[in-house]
């Protein structure tokens, strides 16, 4: 952390939207009325992306001028060369047009910020980093994350170290990986297999009392969502998992369905939403 200066300004991107606020790192704590969100065209070419990707960093430094110096940390979904800022993002049906371009560079040239101080971490290493933080969540050896979103994030925390992505999300299961089977596309194409249209999990949700395909869809997720936890557990050894997302929202309702294999385990669902993230990322100047 820079002398005098407790405060990031820190990001969380997603495949449709990127958030930037202003943490305090004395407190661990998000400062609520710095949050600003945009919407992000994941599918936009390379200038269009990061143009909105820079649109909320200006405006949290335009907000407040007078910070001795402008850092930004930034919770980014992989695959990414974190330490390097480029993109390695390719076929994961977002930011495909940004694949082998130094984010750093271009985010500094957009903000004015020196690439010295801006600084990434995988989102779900984030998500799970600012959990222990701010959540209170470092009284235990370790925990595992996971985050259920347009892209399935796993990460390891131990006590007195930084958590790391597990880059689960690849992992060999049935016709392809983990993540084709946990993430909102995976609903998209399930329901279109009877015959209906939606744009991820909300929707689908929407259709539960209309139709009794739903609730096989629901339960077969949470199958893939067991199994997955299940190897995830068995490949740390330990049976405490943090679990967020957009997806993890609906936690309740995938838990009804395998209400004793799910119990086996010691599950958190994020109660800090977004900051969480936020927190991480803000955590890389510590």
């Amino acid at each position: 952390m820079q002398q005098n200066n407790p405060y990031v300004i820190a990001s969380d991107i997603g495949g449709t939207h990127i958030t930037a606020a202003l943490v305090d790192t004395r407190q661990w704590r998000v400062i609520d009325d710095s949050i600003c969100r945009y919407h992000v065209d994941s599918h936009a070419d390379a200038k269009s992306i990061l143009s909105a990707w820079a649109a909320p960093f200006q405006e949290v430094i335009s907000k407040h001028p007078d910070l001795p110096a402008h850092l930004i940390g930034i919770a980014m979904p992989g695959p990414f060369d974190y330490e390097g800022g480029i993109s390695r993002m390719r076929d994961q049906d977002k930011y495909d047009n940004l694949y082998g371009m130094d984010i750093r560079t271009e985010l500094a040239e957009r903000t004015g910020v020196e690439g010295q101080n801006i600084r990434f971490i995988n989102d779900a290493a984030a998500f799970l980093q600012g959990e222990v933080f701010a959540g209170k969540h470092n009284g235990h050896a370790k925990m595992l994350g996971i985050t259920l979103g347009t892209g399935l994030g796993s990460a390891v925390w131990e006590r007195g170290k930084n958590a790391v992505d597990a880059d689960l999300w690849k992992t060999p299961y049935l016709d392809s990986n983990m993540e084709e089977h946990l993430v909102t596309r995976w609903f998209v194409r399930r329901t279109a297999q009877h015959g209906k249209a939606v744009t991820g999990l909300r929707e689908l949700l929407q259709l539960r009392d209309q139709h009794a395909f739903v609730d096989d869809i629901l339960a077969e997720y949470s199958h893939h969502l067991l199994n997955f936890m299940r190897y995830f557990s068995q490949k740390e050894v330990t049976d405490r998992f943090i679990i967020g997302g957009n997806i993890s929202k609906a936690w309740a309702i995938f838990q009804q369905f395998n209400p004793e294999a799910f119990n086996q385990f010691d599950i958190h669902i994020s109660q800090l939403g977004e900051h969480a993230a936020l927190i991480g990322a803000a955590a890389i100047f510590a």
